[in-house]
């Protein structure tokens, strides 16, 4: 059985709702998101900077949310939850599978040390400003790309699970504005699919 190494409000949430959209039995080691967990020589073993998402699988070890989710399709997936390759959508949900590792996680990250994990004395002002900034560019054009969309490319896809949870994340943060309709409808619409409810709830 495929085992889920996990701790909460991180990107190991992609996988525990990928797994729940595919229907897959898993086991879950929740840890705290917190050093004693993260950074114990038994995880380190795992993981060698002591992060998550890990997924074992028999004798597979693997890390890196998008790797995981790639693998886990490309094993479990029986074709589901992307495009054929010769597909015309497939070269749009390569794009957005990918970029938000490239240009929304970035600045959220950036945003998170700086407004929530450091202490207030330790904060730059400037620094969380052009992280924001950076984010709402890094955005925008996932905004227009939703118009008259549902998901990212029609259809849900296992592009919504990677770019929708940064997404999910960044508006959480309060880093969507209010005039991003599409952006605001689209989390809305994945805030409410069951599978997505189990893993941001656990």
């Amino acid at each position: 059985m495929l085992k889920l190494h996990f701790a909460p409000n991180s990107r190991a949430g992609r996988i525990v709702w990928l797994l729940e959209e595919l229907g897959l039995e898993y086991e879950l080691n929740k840890m705290a998101f917190h050093p004693k967990d993260l950074k114990s020589e038994e995880h380190r073993r795992r993981h060698p900077l002591g992060r998550v998402p890990v997924l074992d699988d028999g004798d597979v070890s693997i890390y890196e949310s998008g790797a995981i989710v790639e693998y886990v399709m490309a094993r479990y997936g029986d074709g589901g939850l992307k495009p054929a390759v010769d597909a015309p959508e497939f070269p749009e949900y390569l794009q957005w599978f990918h970029y938000c590792e490239g240009m929304v996680m970035p600045p959220i990250n950036t945003i998170m040390v700086h407004s929530v994990l450091l202490p207030p004395d330790r904060r730059n002002p400037e620094t969380l400003a052009q992280a924001q900034r950076l984010l709402g560019r890094a955005v925008a054009p996932v905004d227009a790309a939703l118009e008259g969309r549902e998901y990212l490319i029609g259809d849900f896809s296992a592009a919504d699970i990677m770019l929708g949870h940064s997404l999910f994340m960044a508006n959480r943060l309060g880093q969507v504005s209010d005039d991003l309709a599409n952006l605001k409808g689209y989390v809305k619409r994945l805030e409410d699919r069951p599978a997505f409810q189990t893993a941001i709830n656990l």
